[in-house]
Parts: C-alpha cells; structure tokens; sequence
C-alpha cells in the first residue's frame, strides 16, 4: 500500500464574506467557534464600531464560555471560562496599549495560549510574534456612515494550524 505525502502547506487564501447586521456578525462569530481550539490566536482589525466585539460575543456563545462577553477596553483583558470541556477564551482589546510586543508580553498571552482560544482587538503589530499561525480578521465598514450595518469581512489564516482549514465553510 502506498503511502500519500502530506499535502504542502497552501498559501494564505482570504476569505470574504458581507455582513448586513449585528446579528449575522454574531451568528459568523457562533459558527467561526466550531473552527477554533486551545491555541488559536485570532487578531481582529477594523474601525471603531466595525463589531469586533460583536464577532467576539458569538465567539464566546460559539465555544460555550462563561460571562458576558464585552469590549475589554478599560481593563485590558478578560478571561471566560468555558462552561464545558472547551478551551477558555482570552478577550484582549490592545487599543490602549502603545506600540509592540513589551505591553503585551505583560499580559502573559504566550502562557495563555496553549490552552485557550486567544481573540486580540487592535493586535495589528502587537501580536503576530506569539504565534506563527493565526487568523487574521479584517471587517471594514463605510466610515462615517453611522447608519450602514454592512461589513466586509476578510479572513485569513496563517501558518500550518490554517493550511488545512477550509474558511469557505463560513459563507454558507
């Protein structure tokens, strides 16, 4: 019997999807939880009020996590345990903290994160050096346009742990 060669790590394929509400966002965020496990690391980038902690609040319902999921903004960090056998989820909001790595290696995330589903607001050069492979999420909206519910989202998975990972699944 002939052994197969593992499949070559693909190169980074976004995916786009169009939100028209808060509520399709969290519904993405609830079926983006089934994708996610202990060690994943997702950095979330997009204006104020693109609904970063809206996709964030399904992705705490998604793997079934404890407490109300809120922006993290005053205090940095919280920790939601989950209320099964799931991973925790960490919810950081770096939008205060300066420049680079240093503040965030104060929060311990490189501890954190093998046991838990770490989600970073704001993480765009804060984050990317605790982990080759990350999901990168991107959701634009009309700037200026407070009454637009629509979002462009983009994912990308980086590194090995997304290579095989089919976020197509996502526009369904």
């Amino acid at each position: 019997m002939a052994m197969e060669a593992p499949a070559p790590p693909r190169d980074p394929a976004d995916t786009e999807l169009t939100v028209t509400s808060p509520d399709q966002m969290r519904e993405l965020g609830r079926r983006l939880a089934k994708l996610l496990s202990a060690g994943d690391l997702v950095m979330l980038t997009g204006e104020l009020g693109a609904g970063k902690t809206t996709l964030t609040r399904g992705l705490g319902e998604g793997l079934g996590v404890r407490g109300a999921v809120t922006s993290p903004t005053f205090v940095i960090a919280r920790v939601h345990p989950s209320l099964g056998g799931g991973p925790p989820l960490v919810h950081v909001d770096a939008y205060r903290l300066g420049g680079g790595l240093d503040e965030m290696e104060d929060l311990d995330l490189d501890v954190s994160l093998p046991e838990s589903v770490i989600v970073v607001e704001w993480g765009e050069g804060k984050v990317e050096e605790l982990t080759d492979d990350r999901l990168e999420v991107v959701i634009h909206r009309a700037v200026g346009d407070t009454t637009d519910e629509v979002r462009h989202v983009t994912l990308t998975g980086l590194g090995e742990r997304w290579a095989t990972v089919d976020l197509s699944v996502l526009s369904t």
